[in-house]
């Protein structure tokens, strides 16, 4: 069963959520919370698999609600609720420790699987949101060079993979591009986080960005 926390200032949307991850058999709506701080306070005391977390709520925002639950011990998973993917805070979310964003409109489908995409381990980040990212790295300009004392444990294959991921693509997407099994590629996605100390596939995608390990536009 996979445990959430639905953390929103707007009542119908919490209510909303809830009533449909609740009509999933394998999900379950374990508290709400009305701003970021009360988010805080709830997912340390019910450990959720995953939360819902708005970004714009009052007394505490929903990036330093992230920041305070992904830099606990086993934290639970943030997925962040959004209008539209091509929201400002974007990046600040993925820097805060988010693995992916939702939009607000979800369809009921769409709402449960990410959910358990999330819950995985795995991260949820579109192509708009990864495009977005990009841009972003773009605009900061790339740092000075890679940083090669943290990503000296990477195999030359590894390092192939990490570039196919930060650019957007799928596992699937991946092992067609190096013409092996998708669960080949699962595997060094999996050493990649492993060897890096990350905790997802998102925080993948910001480190390969900001230790210059891989190029905007290159």
């Amino acid at each position: 069963m996979i445990r959430v926390l639905i953390a929103d200032d707007q009542g119908m949307v919490r209510s909303g959520f809830s009533i449909l991850l609740n009509a999933q058999p394998d999900i379950q709506v374990v508290g709400e919370a009305v701003n970021g701080e009360e988010a805080v306070t709830r997912a340390a005391e019910l450990r959720p698999d995953v939360v819902l977390m708005d970004v714009r709520m009052p007394v505490m925002d929903g990036l330093a609600a992230t920041r305070l639950i992904t830099a606990g011990e086993d934290p639970a998973r943030v997925l962040v609720l959004t209008t539209f993917d091509l929201d400002d805070h974007v990046y600040e979310a993925l820097r805060s420790g988010a693995s992916g964003f939702l939009l607000k409109d979800a369809s009921a489908r769409e709402l449960s699987d990410a959910v358990r995409v999330v819950a995985a381990g795995d991260a949820l980040l579109s192509p708009g949101v990864t495009r977005r990212l990009i841009a972003e790295f773009a605009r900061m300009g790339a740092p000075r060079g890679p940083d090669g004392r943290r990503a000296e444990g990477l195999t030359e294959r590894e390092t192939e993979v990490l570039g196919l991921v930060a650019r957007g693509m799928s596992n699937g997407e991946i092992a067609a591009e190096l013409v092996v099994a998708d669960q080949t590629v699962k595997t060094h996605v999996g050493r990649i986080l492993m060897k890096l100390g990350l905790r997802d596939r998102t925080q993948a995608v910001v480190f390969a960005y900001e230790t210059g390990l891989i190029r905007p536009g290159g």
